[in-house]
């Protein structure tokens, strides 16, 4: 499923659930059982081996659901509780833990890359640039390339580098542009903020998020990596794009290792719904969970927008204007043998998660 198939996906439960929530305050039957049948048919349609999903409203998970496969071949069944790569949605929490380390006074938004990462050495271009900030890195438009210096999204191995092969190879890449001039998503701005995170915390990246995110939320089948001992069954084996005989073929797993920050965490629809109730609950609150909510509120307003004026980016999340001219918030994730999506409506505080 497609960026465009996700949002029409979100469209027509954001529809439906409207539509029935106007006729019945409480009964959302109708607008389930059209909603299965449509990710049923999808499924069929692309030749998805397996789909699961949630719909959230504030604080509860109000229907969950999963189609198909998670194992084709040792013919397991794709749960609500099954485990995949969420790939770049890993940057909501790495963007999270940055704004709690901002909170705490350890950095600034405005910190320069090279002065929080006394390794940094790669070739500003641009003498005209303006500096590279830890802002400029969370709203992608910092000018870096898209990605570290390694062919890791090319199988059959997926050859993800260590992070000492990123900070070694680090000199031998330049900006693309200015900073401050041009939206260009970047997983290697990302895997950078990474490592701002265990520069300044003093532990590493993965036991601070832990520690710091996923435990307080219980966020128990969250990890900051996938899970090998569980492939194939409770994690769901990734398959590939449709061949030319019009099929999908297993994708050998992979860790993220160095790319962890941007790319590298697992997760299932159930905790990114616990994810979104978090947002939604500390939107309305003064009390700080995690972080403060003037913080989560902060992040979601609109920070960066290209001069096409079609991307608008906050600090770790895109933010955009749905067809109900509301503030959506969002990310998706895209990983070999492996699609996610999350979006959250906070004036109607409704979310929706979707894993392939």
């Amino acid at each position: 499923m497609n960026k465009a198939k996700f949002t029409l996906f979100v469209l027509i439960c954001f529809f439906y659930l409207n539509t029935s929530a106007q006729e019945s305050k409480k009964d959302y039957s109708e607008a389930f059982k059209i909603i299965e049948v449509w990710l049923d048919a999808q499924k069929d349609y692309e030749k998805l081996p397996g789909i699961s999903a949630a719909i959230i409203k504030d604080q509860e998970i109000i229907w969950s659901g999963a189609f198909g496969k998670a194992n084709i071949e040792a013919d397991v069944n794709t749960e609500t509780t099954t485990i995949c790569s969420i790939c770049s949605i890993s940057k909501l929490f790495t963007a999270t833990a940055i704004m709690k380390l901002y909170e705490e006074g350890k950095l600034r938004l405005d910190d320069k890359v090279s002065d929080l990462l006394p390794w940094y050495n790669l070739d500003q271009k641009y003498s005209e640039s303006g500096p590279i900030t830890v802002r400029t890195l969370l709203t992608h438009s910092s000018g870096l390339p898209r990605e570290a210096n390694f062919p890791y999204w090319t199988g059959p191995d997926f050859p993800f580098p260590s992070k000492e092969e990123i900070k070694k190879e680090l000199g031998n890449q330049e900006t693309l542009y200015p900073a401050s001039t041009y939206f260009q998503y970047s997983n290697l701005g990302l895997t950078l903020l990474g490592e701002i995170v265990e520069q300044v915390a003093g532990v590493s990246f993965t036991e601070y998020v832990e520690e710091h995110i996923i435990k307080p939320l219980q966020l128990n089948d969250t990890r900051t990596q996938l899970p090998e001992n569980l492939y194939g069954s409770q994690l769901a084996i990734g398959y590939s794009s449709l061949n030319r005989e019009g099929q999908r073929k297993k994708v050998k797993l992979f860790q993220a290792n160095g790319i962890t920050a941007a790319a590298g965490f697992s997760s299932n629809v159930l905790d990114l719904g616990k994810f979104a109730s978090w947002q939604f609950r500390l939107l309305d609150s003064t009390i700080t969970e995690i972080i403060k909510p003037s913080t989560l509120k902060y992040m979601q307003q609109v920070h960066w927008t290209d001069p096409d004026w079609k991307t608008t980016w906050g600090l770790g999340f895109a933010v955009s204007k749905g067809s109900d001219e509301t503030k959506w918030v969002s990310h998706g994730g895209s990983c070999p043998g492996y699609r996610s999506g999350i979006q959250l409506n906070p004036k109607s505080k409704m979310a929706y998660a979707v894993m392939i």
